[in-house]
């Protein structure tokens, strides 16, 4: 069975909005790449995978933007480069080496989960949601930037129940990122 780990930068203060952040370093950026490069698959809901696909589809002249700096472009790659799954209600196709999720997420996600491989990478804010509250996520991945934004969606807001978690990692940044990894306890005291 697949592991599921669901990955994101979060300020201080809990906001996970994706431009409250740090401006991603070089540290930061080849720690994203190399999770990426780890993931057999990455599964967004239809927000997050419009927005990463806006910034991280290579364009159709083959050539990445000038903003897109050499620590960039590795990340970008990656991305562009991997299997996607998309759970969505409202999208009528997906592309972008993409499948389409429909139904329900619980069970489409369980039987994604089921397939051979090293893992799935899940980000975003809704969608991750809705897997904690189905216990599927099996680990949980925090790059805490050292900034209190005071705005946005904050992480994981909603929660049916409380998650109780174990710390399984910990990695410092140059920058002042702390990388914090979680597994759930199920239940364990």
């Amino acid at each position: 069975m697949r592991p599921l780990r669901y990955s994101i930068n979060v300020t201080l203060d809990g906001c996970c909005h994706h431009e409250a952040g740090l401006p991603p370093d070089e540290e930061s950026m080849r720690y994203w790449t190399a999770q990426v490069q780890c993931a057999d698959a990455l599964l967004f809901g239809r927000v997050t995978y419009e927005m990463m696909r806006s910034a991280w589809r290579k364009p159709a002249t083959g050539t990445w933007p000038d903003w897109m700096d050499e620590r960039r472009l590795a990340f970008a790659e990656a991305v562009d480069g991997a299997s996607k799954h998309v759970v969505s209600s409202t999208l009528s196709g997906v592309d972008w080496r993409a499948e389409l999720v429909r139904g329900e997420v619980g069970p489409a996600v369980q039987q994604l989960k089921q397939e051979p491989g090293r893992g799935l990478w899940v980000g975003g804010v809704r969608l991750p949601r809705a897997l904690a509250d189905a216990g599927l996520i099996d680990e949980y991945e925090f790059l805490v930037h050292p900034v209190l934004a005071g705005y946005g969606p904050t992480l994981l807001a909603g929660l049916r129940e409380r998650l109780q978690l174990e710390l399984v990692d910990r990695r410092e940044f140059g920058s002042g990122v702390v990388c914090l990894r979680y597994r759930p306890t199920r239940g364990e005291d």
